[in-house]
């Protein structure tokens, strides 16, 4: 009975190891199955960037310990990868790499937190240096003179939460986080908020960031003529201020609506950006089923990893069609007079004669 036990116990021992070898062979490797184009048709990033991704986060996301196969920084970062560019369920991930639902969960969520703690890193204001390019870049586009940034916000759709699940439904009647972005004339990202509730209106999140203190909090009215900070352009929803330059309502004469093209047409830019940024990770164009707090955080990710992709000059999603409605703004903006007086500057001084 005795040898029996013994043979029992080392088939089983064996069987164990056996079944830990398959499964370590059976897991697929992309960055070994596939060209580079197919790795940025499956990831949005080609074999060099998932390598720098992965050595970015490594400290952070790197198995303690080769035992029981252990899953690398690598193949970790791929799963989130496939997570953001695809919005599919992590069961389709799971069954792609070989590995369970939950790791899926677990892995995305690693991750996610790991790339939004990089958000201050590759999300950051410009330099004072790098303004005088990004103005002369912006001037380019319709001659709006002075501008350091186009700001607007958009929306991420979400499951409705357990928790406060009211504060979550916006003006479309969905449930949502309303992510306010800042980008550069090249498609950056130079801020992100992504931490409000979808009901939150875009003045309180302008309101509760920090870009009244980029620009000063007391800041004289009417220094146009002489604006060294420069100036954001913003849509309807957001009221004028001395630093954030809103369209007329209605254009009272030529040179106000000379303005409004040139604001429509360079302020476009942050709209193709958000598309750009969508189509790139479609996670952001479905229903994100994760709480608020960890979506938040994949906002953060897809962000950063937005950045990174501009970086290394990856191109981007050809346009596909896909839905995206837009922002929704409230029907009367309230202007402040000393962002009035400075925008009438502005009109007077560069809209108010033909070129």
């Amino acid at each position: 009975m005795a040898a029996f036990l013994h043979v029992a116990h080392r088939h089983n021992f064996e069987a164990r190891i056996l079944r830990r070898e398959r499964v370590f062979r059976e897991r697929s490797n992309p960055l070994a199955d596939f060209t580079d184009g197919e790795l940025y048709s499956r990831y949005r990033f080609d074999r060099n960037g998932i390598l720098f991704i992965s050595q970015l986060l490594r400290e952070e996301i790197q198995s303690p310990t080769e035992r029981s196969c252990a899953i690398p920084a690598e193949i970790k970062v791929i799963i989130a990868l496939q997570f953001y560019a695809c919005g599919t369920f992590q069961r389709t991930i799971g069954d792609t790499i070989k590995i369970s639902q939950s790791s899926v969960s677990r892995i995305v969520s690693i991750v996610s937190s790991s790339l939004a703690r990089k958000l201050a890193e590759f999300v950051r204001w410009p330099a004072a240096a790098d303004e005088q390019n990004i103005k002369r870049g912006f001037f380019t586009i319709a001659g709006f003179p002075g501008v350091v940034g186009l700001i607007d916000g958009t929306h991420v759709r979400i499951l409705a939460p357990s928790e406060h699940e009211e504060q979550f439904v916006n003006r479309k009647n969905y449930h949502s986080i309303n992510v306010q972005v800042v980008v550069d004339n090249r498609c950056v990202f130079t801020q992100i908020n992504a931490q409000w509730p979808g009901s939150t209106h875009d003045s309180r999140v302008l309101r509760e960031s920090r870009l009244a203190d980029v620009f000063g909090r007391h800041r004289p009215a009417g220094r146009g003529e002489n604006n060294e900070e420069g100036y954001l352009l913003g849509d309807t929803g957001y009221p004028s201020k001395p630093w954030l330059l809103t369209p007329f309502l209605q254009a009272g004469n030529r040179a106000e609506a000379r303005y409004n093209g040139a604001h429509k047409t360079t302020r476009s830019l942050v709209e193709r950006t958000i598309g750009q940024w969508k189509r790139r990770f479609h996670c952001l164009h479905g229903e994100i089923r994760l709480s608020p707090e960890r979506t938040c955080r994949v906002i953060a990710a897809c962000a950063v990893l937005h950045n990174i992709a501009k970086q290394r000059g990856l191109p981007d999603i050809e346009e596909d069609h896909m839905n995206n409605p837009p922002h929704p703004q409230p029907e009367q903006p309230v202007h402040h007079d000393d962002g009035n007086l400075v925008r009438n500057h502005v009109v007077h001084t560069y809209f108010q004669h033909h070129r």
